[in-house]
């Protein structure tokens, strides 16, 4: 198609995507206080008994300031629960773009990008939820004696948005790699090589990313670096596979050209054609005629 075919076609696209955004932004809203409140029940929340005995050091007092900042926090919950139940249209979208333009081995790793990088990111954004409410009472543990700490809900969906993001695409480490050796880029021995560097950098990701606390630190680095390994095991096993058929079957390179025999031949003298429904009458040139 011409440029302005595809920008027509980009344009039908995104205005669908934002369709479905839009439309289950809406119905989100009449359950957004649910979702806040499912998000902010991993913060310990301290009674009026612990305020009056002054034993409010592993609690929060759950609060919002400002006379927008309910709407506001209303609104951003309900377009974020908008973005994650809509992703099927819009990730459909990017994909019926895309489409079009793939070979068809390119489809196929495309698909598998999909049907596993969906679930490890799922996997990573589970755990993030699991580890957060561990994570806060341990944060909320320094609280200064006699001291009660307050605690927004912005803060809190800040929070768990970032770490959701951070373990999901953490999680989407291995499924890069295993991309890099099967495109050719990186061998698996190549790629195992660097586990003394992958662990210290993994460690400085993850000490970056989550609380504080050197439990989340853990928490986290530990199955990212269990990923990794796994990672090169499928290298390493799909560059065993990929010599053994080699071995059966030579293969070139992508930029290495085939064997041709370019020795001139002799051209074989013309021959006279004979057809029963020739017609004898018609024009002809040293035998042959005007079709030959």
């Amino acid at each position: 198609m011409p440029l302005t075919e595809h920008l027509r076609e980009l344009r039908n696209r995104l205005g669908i995507s934002v369709a479905a955004v839009l439309a289950v932004t809406i119905v989100a809203m009449f359950f957004a206080k649910d979702i806040m409140d499912f998000l902010t029940d991993q913060v310990p929340r301290c009674s009026n008994e612990d305020i009056a005995n002054n034993t409010a050091e592993n609690c929060a007092l759950l609060q919002q300031h400002g006379l927008t900042s309910p709407f506001a926090t209303y609104f951003r919950v309900s377009l974020l629960a908008g973005l994650i139940a809509a992703s099927p249209v819009w990730l459909y979208q990017v994909w019926a773009f895309i489409a079009p333009g793939l070979h068809r081995n390119e489809k196929k790793y495309t698909r598998a990008v999909v049907s596993v990088g969906v679930p490890l990111f799922c996997a990573g954004v589970y755990f993030a939820y699991w580890l957060l409410p561990r994570a806060t009472k341990m944060l909320l543990s320094f609280t200064a004696d006699n001291a009660t700490n307050v605690v927004t809900v912005e803060q809190v969906l800040d929070m768990t948005v970032r770490l959701a993001l951070a373990f999901g695409l953490s999680f989407e480490l291995p499924l890069v790699l295993v991309l890099l050796n099967f495109g050719g880029v990186v061998t698996g021995r190549r790629m195992l090589s660097w586990w003394r560097w992958m662990v210290v950098g993994i460690a400085v990701f993850a000490a970056a990313i989550t609380p504080t606390d050197l439990m989340s630190m853990i928490a986290l680095q530990i199955p990212v670096t269990g990923l990794y390994f796994i990672a090169c095991g499928i290298s390493v096993v799909h560059d065993y596979r990929k010599g053994r058929s080699a071995a059966r079957e030579p293969e070139l390179s992508d930029d290495e050209a085939s064997p041709l025999d370019l020795t001139p031949e002799d051209i074989e003298p013309p021959e006279r054609v004979t057809s029963a429904s020739l017609d004898d009458g018609g024009q002809r040139l040293n035998g042959f005629d005007d079709a030959t």
